[in-house]
């Protein structure tokens, strides 16, 4: 069933026509990719489906209500969460107070004692519960990053968008954050992850957006996705696409 629906949206910047003219749609509990060269469009996109921006023109709809004119607090207790591509947690508070408060003011509980209820549940659940009594300041990027899943699932999420939540992790970290997606995924929140990684994109997408130039330029698995012309072209490369084709190749014929 549909539950995001954008629906021939843009955004203009004074001259600059940020995102043009983009329609698709999202699934419940479907993990998608969104894709592009840097200044695709694709970081301002989720600030339009999460109310940080408004649209030019066109409508956003969420469970079939127009959501195109709500404000950020208004996204996350409709269930429209999201993580940023520069983690910037309360650095003084603990990280069990920064996850409290997301509970608090960004998902719709009533008490202090109920939000920190619902904090210890995403500590436990994201692997944080040993460092809740621990400055936000004093974790290390991977940890960072952790923090705010843990945030976000603590706003009871419909629709959870994850801005580059792989970038700067070494193999093993990313390695750990997938498991958290899959994990997050099966509990029936549907993820629009914006991912450079084609690795990671290939690994845990069931389908990929691809953004140029503010358009979407291709939509389809990530197997259709890296023998797109178009793709290859504005984005991945011939050298990349050959390399995928040949381990592609090369691992078929092993497993026959």
């Amino acid at each position: 069933m549909t539950i995001l629906v954008a629906e021939r949206i843009s955004r203009n910047f004074g001259g600059i026509r940020a995102i043009e003219d983009l329609s698709f749609a999202l699934k419940e509990g479907e993990i998608v990719a969104l894709i592009g060269p840097n200044g695709a469009g694709k970081t301002t996109l989720v600030n339009l489906l999460t109310g940080v921006l408004r649209p030019s023109s066109g409508h956003v709809r969420f469970q079939g209500v127009d959501v195109t004119a709500q404000r950020p607090f208004e996204a996350a207790r409709r269930g429209l969460a999201r993580t940023f591509q520069i983690v910037q947690p309360f650095p003084r508070m603990t990280v069990l107070e920064n996850v409290a408060a997301a509970a608090l003011f960004g998902g719709k509980q009533d008490s202090v004692a109920a939000a920190t209820a619902v904090a210890r549940e995403q500590l436990e659940f994201t692997g944080l519960t040993p460092l809740a009594d621990k400055a936000a300041s004093a974790l290390t990027l991977a940890g960072r990053k952790r923090l705010e899943l843990a945030k976000s699932m603590a706003m009871n999420p419909k629709v959870l968008m994850l801005d580059e939540v792989n970038a700067g992790l070494n193999a093993s970290e990313i390695d750990g954050a997938l498991t958290l997606i899959r994990k997050i995924a099966e509990r029936g929140v549907t993820i629009l992850v914006i991912e450079h990684l084609m690795k990671v994109v290939m690994s845990l997408a069931q389908r990929v957006l691809v953004l140029h130039h503010g358009q979407l330029i291709a939509e389809g698995s990530a197997h259709e996705i890296v023998r797109n012309p178009r793709v290859i072209e504005a984005y991945l490369g011939e050298k990349f696409a050959r390399r995928f084709t040949l381990e592609t190749t090369n691992g078929e014929a092993a497993n026959g």
